[in-house]
């Protein structure tokens, strides 16, 4: 019984690791033929302004930052995205030397990040 419960956790944390990676791949495509605003000040910004497309907060931006944007969210109709990982974990993925805890996404560019991520996690 143990062992059974071994493998079925060791296959999660594989789909889990894939999505990632699947996740970081298009994050980079974006950061490279796209626009993205890092930050949570230019991501409310981009937000009021109506122009974000796509949302992505890092595991641990802080609750109250958290909830504000995501009633910015709500209120302009943009899809929010709980990444996984870590802020630093976050700005290594858009290919940063500095932690990033929000992203806005608004121009997903050659990627087809606002076609196939799915809306929460």
């Amino acid at each position: 019984l143990q062992s059974y419960t071994g493998i079925s956790t060791m296959v999660a944390t594989k789909k889990q690791k894939k999505s990632a990676e699947n996740i970081n791949a298009r994050l980079a495509l974006v950061m490279k033929s796209g626009k993205a605003s890092l930050g949570t000040h230019q991501t409310l910004k981009t937000l009021r302004n109506g122009k974000a497309k796509l949302i992505l907060l890092s595991s641990n931006c802080p609750p109250l930052r958290k909830s504000e944007i995501e009633y910015y969210a709500m209120l302009s109709k943009t899809s929010v995205y709980h990444y996984t990982g870590t802020n630093i974990e976050l700005g290594t993925a858009c290919g940063k030397f500095f932690r990033v805890a929000t992203l806005a996404v608004t121009d997903a560019g050659d990627s087809d990040i606002l076609r196939n991520l799915p809306t929460s996690s």
